[in-house]
């Protein structure tokens, strides 16, 4: 790709890339949210035709005018926001756009059975081809995802953020299969904010700012992290986590007591007080996201209760949650969290409108005002409050949830993933968030797939496995080795 550019209205989302790919390597794409990585893979899959520049395939020209075009050429695409149909199986999600046929009839044995030998070779025999892919985790569906990849016999394999709801087991296999793929001459440009996943994977990278390559060709291997980090955001950025913030005696603000869902988690019990961070870690599937969803109101408990300064708060109901000043920001913002063609004013006021409304009618004008204040303070970008939210970056969007629960002022907050598909300089700006909330006496619960964070963030940590409390300690005591080790045997080291 040479000098491409792609304008939309009033917008250059890529101001000039150049990059090449190598047949068998894995070529890592960084950049922050915004640089322009999606609009480029899409350019390049053939969702998005560039204005300016050309594209050449295997020494010749090409353009790719449609998603088919690119297909047909061997290149495919796994979209960070997966593109599964969540009312056909496993197997007619894998083979969509090139069934299995015969005499015009489509042969479903025969896609079931080579559905399940793609399955298996991603380690993952457990799903079946049958399955309806809505009936799946976040973390089965980005497997289905990755079979259809495999079952393009593609030349070239696009990745976006393929790791964000994997586990460290399945982030092996993933890269076992990466490395299989790349042994037999396939190439990969592969996504991440993850920069240890760069290292350990990736042969070249190339670094996007603005819309336009910064950098390429550089060694994954041997590039110094802080001078990725200097290329993506024009500066350097520590890894630094705000200090901890000191927690005041008293009564706490939250408090879950026998906490459980059938077949779910069970007996989850913990204290959160006013300024302080209690972390949940676990492996994919643990229970963790079922814990703060059901503490939401989103999930109904089958035992235990959750009280908010003393009072009890109705199970089942997110109304009663939010009354009681408790906001979620989940782990899967775009289905759960943004009305994507609603614009970014009417996504932050969702939890607040009773605050903006005159005799039964919105006031347009306060809503605006404050959206573009809260816009402006968390540096939102681009910023118009008109915009349409699925036009913004994945780090971004969170930025958008976010401002909804400042708005309405909650005082306590369940963060699923906060920092998920988010770039180093945005990571900073939410650590220092949730700090600035803290400071302000909200209690705060973080989930994380990423042990480090979990530690560097909370106060206390709880630690799950098998769908239940394995060990709460204070996070100054515990490192990722600990809580890798109570999560794997099941009991507290």
């Amino acid at each position: 790709m040479t000098g491409v550019v792609k304008r939309f209205p009033g917008v250059v989302a890529l101001g000039g890339v150049d990059l090449d790919v190598q047949r068998g390597e894995v070529h890592c794409l960084l950049g922050q949210n915004g640089a322009g990585k999606s609009t480029l893979i899409k350019v390049l899959a053939g969702v998005h035709e560039p204005n300016e520049g050309t594209i050449e395939w295997e020494g010749e020209q090409v353009t790719l005018s449609h998603p088919q075009a690119a297909m047909d050429l061997g290149v495919a695409t796994m979209y960070q926001e997966l593109d599964l149909v969540e009312g056909l199986s496993v197997a007619e999600n894998i083979f969509l756009g090139h069934e299995q046929t015969r005499f015009g009839f489509s042969q479903r044995s025969a896609a079931r059975r080579e559905a399940a030998a793609l399955l298996a070779r991603l380690g993952h025999s457990e799903i079946s081809p049958a399955a309806e892919v809505g009936t799946l985790s976040a973390a089965s569906c980005q497997i289905v995802s990755m079979a259809r990849a495999l079952s393009l016999d593609a030349k070239l394999i696009i990745m976006d953020e393929p790791s964000a709801v994997l586990d460290a087991g399945e982030v092996s296999q993933l890269f076992r299969v990466i490395r299989e793929i790349t042994d037999q001459g396939v190439a990969v440009i592969y996504i991440s904010h993850r920069l240890e996943e760069i290292r350990e994977i990736g042969d070249r990278v190339t670094v996007l700012k603005d819309g336009r390559t910064v950098t390429t060709g550089l060694d994954a291997k041997t590039t110094p992290t802080q001078e990725l980090i200097r290329h993506m955001t024009g500066r350097s950025i520590e890894y630094v986590f705000p200090p901890k913030p000191e927690v005041p005696a008293g009564e706490p603000l939250l408090r879950v007591e026998g906490l459980g869902r059938t077949g779910e988690f069970s007996g989850v019990s913990f204290d959160v007080h006013p300024g302080e961070v209690v972390g949940l870690a676990g492996l994919v599937g643990s229970g963790r996201s079922e814990v703060v969803e059901t503490i939401f109101g989103a999930r109904k408990a089958t035992t235990g209760t959750v009280t908010v300064d003393g009072r009890l708060v109705r199970p089942g109901s997110v109304p009663a949650a939010v009354s009681a000043g408790i906001g979620l920001c989940p782990e899967e913002r775009k289905s759960q969290a943004l009305v994507l063609g609603a614009s970014l004013a009417s996504n932050i006021s969702l939890a607040s409108l009773a605050r903006f409304s005159r005799a039964g009618l919105l006031d347009r004008d306060g809503e605006n005002t404050s959206a573009e204040e809260l816009l402006e303070s968390l540096d939102v970008r681009p910023r118009g409050i008109h915009r349409e939210s699925r036009t913004l970056s994945g780090g971004n969007q969170q930025k958008v949830v976010l401002a909804r629960w400042l708005l309405r002022g909650c005082r306590v907050l369940l963060l699923d993933e906060p920092t998920r598909g988010v770039d180093v300089g945005a990571r900073s700006e939410i650590y220092a968030l949730i700090r600035r909330l803290t400071d302000d006496g909200v209690a705060v619960v973080v989930v994380s797939s990423e042990i480090p964070e979990v530690l560097g963030l909370s106060n206390r940590v709880l630690v799950l496995a098998d769908r239940t409390v394995r060990h709460e300690g204070l996070a100054d005591e515990l490192d990722e080795h600990a809580v890798l080790d109570i999560i794997l045997k099941g009991d507290a080291a």
